[in-house]
């Protein structure tokens, strides 16, 4: 009983009533020009034949433009009000004048070594286009001078992470989707008070949606008494609109400017099994020591801004003040950040540079496999070339509707020649790619339309560094207990669940 007033008065129920009562209001208003019916229909008639052609004419995912122009043109009078609440991504201008101020500001933070440029071109011209792509779009250099330790589970993650959090002396920055009170977060917690007692400035950005379940209300307010200073992401407002679209999703750790953090872990138990929510839990994350930390300490400072109004001198947290010394080389590290609100699909574009310029293998773990068109055809493309293209998905879901629609996917797939993989041991949320023993990346996106265009995203490109290698190690280990995905296992499925994953498709790019 106890457990059900919990729930039943915690932040993320009340606002759902909220939001359901607000639904409700609107299409109570619909309904009540029932009266006026026909001056109502062709009102909303109009207002979608113009919503359509705005929505064909933008630079939308094709996919995308489908999923809403089915509704709005079947059922206009419902279809049309929802696209105006959910469906438009439009920026006010004092949010532009904003965003770009911080765009100009993140490229003269971020400067471009030209000696490390032509080291690339001259090694290798695919790296180095890929490469440019990513410093032209995401304004993040390439650099070497910089260490790379691969993280093939959560639980090792954790425990580099705790040891490197003892060792600062000057300030961390820690930017996650979720955090939730436990074992994990309770030890960062514990470690980031005792730094803050040694001068050291802490710093923690969380998206409030993301720990709308996981976090007590004014949870900020407890942690800013401690020290902490806190900027929430995106505050959640209970009100029908498309802002709650937009989530920031990264996963960037930042201490003294010289070492940093990323990948698909956030700080909460399940992401180090002390618990199974969902089976095993498999998740990776890559440690990076040197020139490279210095794009993500700028990514983490231009959110700060953007959520705090503020303009802050980065200068002073150049990795330079405060290492000790140079990092060896290891091949060539490129952080990088992606945002919903440039028209650029950076992440995705940098998957489909991956897969485009593989000739040998291209291997893929991810949680969710919902993808558009152009992903379907260069995997299959790349399949039926002859190049060995193997996808690792979960077996357990987290989402029941979400897996469904993964496994939509697989039999184009595996018809092509693509092999797929279900994690046996439960749920694998590692985003990696890793391609011809030269190429990876480990970060935080997923495939999925959420992910690729309407979440903040980031990652580390990696181009003939040691944990490329440990990258496709560790894909080794996890396909040993994972089950293969046949063609005759696809076309077993029933009509009702192939008719059921059809549907959910259409509007996956919806969910």
């Amino acid at each position: 009983m106890k457990r059900f007033f919990k729930v039943l008065f915690d932040r993320l129920s009340i606002v759902i009533v909220l939001l359901v009562i607000q639904l409700v209001i609107l299409i109570s208003m619909i309904l009540h020009f029932e009266e006026h019916f026909v001056s109502f229909y062709v009102i909303s008639v109009i207002l979608s034949t113009i919503a359509v052609l705005y929505i064909l004419n933008s630079k939308s995912n094709p996919s995308y433009k489908m999923a809403w122009l089915i509704p709005i043109l079947t059922i206009p009078i419902f279809g049309i009000s929802f696209y105006l609440i959910f469906g438009k991504n439009r920026l006010s201008n004092r949010t532009k004048r904003k965003m770009q101020k911080i765009e100009e500001k993140t490229k003269s933070n971020l400067e471009v070594d030209e000696k490390v440029k032509k080291e690339l071109q001259k090694e290798s011209i695919e790296a180095y286009l890929q490469s440019n792509y990513i410093e032209d779009y995401a304004f993040c250099p390439v650099y070497k001078k910089t260490q790379t330790e691969y993280l093939p589970s959560g639980e090792q993650y954790f425990e580099k992470l705790k040891q490197e959090l003892k060792e600062a002396k000057h300030y961390i920055f820690i930017e996650s989707f979720i955090i939730e009170e436990g074992v994990m977060w309770n030890s960062i917690l514990d470690i980031l008070i005792q730094k803050i007692k040694e001068n050291v400035e802490v710093r923690l950005i969380y998206d409030d949606l993301g720990c709308i379940r996981t976090l007590p209300y004014k949870y900020n307010e407890k942690l800013e008494k401690l020290g902490i200073k806190v900027a929430i992401f995106n505050p959640f407002i209970p009100v029908l609109n498309s802002r709650f679209n937009n989530r920031d999703h990264r996963k960037i750790i930042v201490i003294d400017g010289h070492t940093g953090f990323t990948g698909g872990i956030n700080l909460a138990d399940e992401y180090i099994n002390v618990y199974p929510k969902y089976g095993h839990w498999k998740d990776t994350g890559i440690l990076l020591k040197g020139e490279a930390v210095w794009s993500f300490t700028i990514s983490f400072l231009s959110i700060w801004d953007y959520i705090k109004n503020q303009d802050e001198d980065y200068s002073k947290y150049r990795p330079q003040i405060y290492q000790e010394h140079y990092f060896k080389n290891d091949g060539f590290v490129q952080p990088y950040s992606d945002s919903p609100l440039d028209d650029e699909g950076i992440g995705e574009n940098i998957y489909m540079n991956l897969i485009n310029r593989a000739k040998e293998y291209i291997y893929i773990t991810t949680p969710y496999l919902i993808i558009d068109n152009e992903m379907v055809s260069a995997l299959s493309l790349a399949a039926k070339n002859g190049v060995d293209v193997r996808i690792i998905t979960p077996h357990i879901p987290d989402k029941w509707y979400v897996h469904t629609v993964t496994r939509a996917y697989y039999e184009n797939l595996i018809e092509s020649g693509v092999k797929i993989y279900e994690y046996t041991e439960g749920f694998i949320h590692a985003k990696t790619f890793v391609v011809d023993d030269i190429y990876a990346t480990v970060g935080t996106v997923n495939l999925d339309y959420r992910s690729l265009y309407l979440h903040f995203e980031c990652g580390t490109w990696l181009y003939h560094t040691q944990s490329v290698i440990s990258i496709r190690e560790d894909f080794f280990k996890t396909l040993e207990i994972s089950e293969p995905i046949t063609l005759q296992t696809c076309k077993n499925t029933s009509k009702f669940k192939r008719i059921g994953r059809a549907i959910l498709r259409i509007f996956a790019p919806l969910m």
